[in-house]
């Protein structure tokens, strides 16, 4: 393999961008797979997990990569787009070996692991010859935390199934990635290894993720996490992601956790779940930007400036009198961020609002919702109540969320995996031949 490094340390090869010999980037590195062998053998490299455009991961054998660099996978441009799925004979290296507790074979001493290295072989495979450990205890003069690389052969426990593995070395390995990103990440690791990764996270970053994880996953967590957490978690999440996922639970458990929930957290979650799903009540968010008519243009803007400000909900304030937390005052109009962008900072919103645009009413369809905004050409909407009052927004990203097909992103990859063979024939003698 030209280019190839004599040790990689697999940990560092996350989100690390793969090429083709023209140098277009065709995704990033997700995880590496590899086989167990029978002890002391060291585990056999098969290939990387690559996530492709749409958010769908692929295998790409070990053989086809022809150079490892820093930053970047470069592989020989044949590539079969069918999805991934891990065989019960291998272990995802990142998913599932990182934090594992294992012991010296010598000594039974415990020790963690934080990152493992692959070697290639003179015959042009890839073993798993390195563990990087961390100690968990002082040992005569060493110091407690102590890290070192030892041998494959010098450790052992792989093959255990372990409880209460931790995840905090995976997480670092992933740490820069978008929640959307982390989210795919996680579905594709086993139950148990998921559940331990979603135990490490912390609130909001749990939230954020299960806002981007399918149904049945953000149930599956959440049943993991005892209730007081789990309560915790759905504080942290949208308000309408809330509702979304505690409208998908048995209604003893879904009140349950409501009281549980901080009283000002629950209640616009359960105002959101009076409204039926495909409604502009079930769409809408409680939490858009809204400012009084005696806010200047400089402190809206500084409002939707926030970092962790949805794209679709900072592209315009709403102007109510007060209260402005929904339900809020008289709704008195809209202002969009260009018009924001155009004014001197100390001009008042209630000079510039948009008074005239029409305004949703909670009880209007989807298919409503999505003509009214693609008439007015709007990422986001203002629901309103018979009386005048701002109820919430409905954004463009969750219209869409409900019109697409649940396996959308899989449809388009799928349309091209039908040009490629379903079996590929290198790849079913790698992963076919793992002793």
């Amino acid at each position: 393999m030209s280019g190839a490094p004599t040790r990689v340390f697999i940990a560092r090869l996350a989100g690390v961008a793969v090429f083709d010999p023209a140098g277009d980037q065709v995704g990033r590195v997700r995880d590496v797979v590899a086989a167990l062998r029978l002890a002391p053998r060291p585990p056999r490299v098969l290939g990387l997990v690559v996530e492709v455009a749409g958010r769908r991961t692929v295998f790409l054998p070990i053989t086809r990569v022809t150079v490892f660099e820093a930053d970047a996978v470069i592989f020989d441009g044949r590539l079969n787009v069918r999805r991934f799925e891990k065989r019960e004979s291998e272990t995802l290296v990142i998913g599932q070996m990182l934090d594992r507790t294992v012991r010296f074979r010598d000594t039974g001493e415990p020790v963690a692991v934080v990152d493992v290295a692959m070697e290639p072989t003179r015959t042009r495979d890839w073993l798993v010859g390195k563990v990087a450990v961390r100690r968990r205890t002082g040992r005569g003069l060493r110091k407690r935390g102590e890290s070192l690389v030892v041998n494959w052969d010098d450790v052992e426990g792989f093959s255990a199934v372990e409880y209460g593995q931790g995840a905090a070395g995976l997480i670092a390995a992933f740490e820069r990635l978008k929640p959307a990103d982390l989210a795919n990440i996680m579905h594709e690791l086993p139950e148990k290894r998921r559940a331990e990764v979603a135990v490490a996270l912390d609130d909001e970053r749990l939230a954020d993720i299960l806002e981007e994880l399918p149904e049945d996953d953000q149930i599956e967590i959440l049943g993991k996490l005892g209730v007081d957490r789990a309560a915790d978690v759905l504080e942290a999440m949208g308000p309408d992601d809330a509702a979304d996922l505690l409208g998908d639970l048995p209604t003893e458990q879904r009140e349950q956790l409501l009281t549980l929930m901080e009283p000002h957290e629950a209640a616009p979650v359960r105002r959101l779940l009076t409204y039926p799903d495909h409604s502009a009540g079930g769409l809408m968010t409680t939490a858009p930007v809204v400012v009084p008519p005696d806010a200047t243009v400089a402190e809206a803007l500084a409002l939707i400036r926030r970092p962790d400000m949805n794209p679709a909900l900072a592209a315009q304030v709403y102007v109510c009198r007060p209260p402005t937390a929904t339900p809020t005052g008289r709704y008195l109009g809209t202002v969009h961020f260009q018009k924001l962008l155009r004014e001197p900072p100390p001009t008042l919103v209630s000079g510039i609002v948009d008074a005239e645009l029409d305004t949703l009413r909670p009880t209007m369809s989807l298919e409503a919702v999505a003509m009214f905004l693609a008439t007015y050409n709007l990422v986001a909407g203002a629901v309103v109540d018979e009386n005048g009052h701002l109820l919430g927004s409905v954004t463009i990203d969750d219209v869409l969320d409900h019109l697409l097909p649940e396996d959308w992103r899989e449809a388009v990859m799928d349309a091209a995996a039908e040009e490629s063979a379903d079996r590929d024939p290198e790849e079913e003698a790698l992963r076919g031949d793992t002793q």
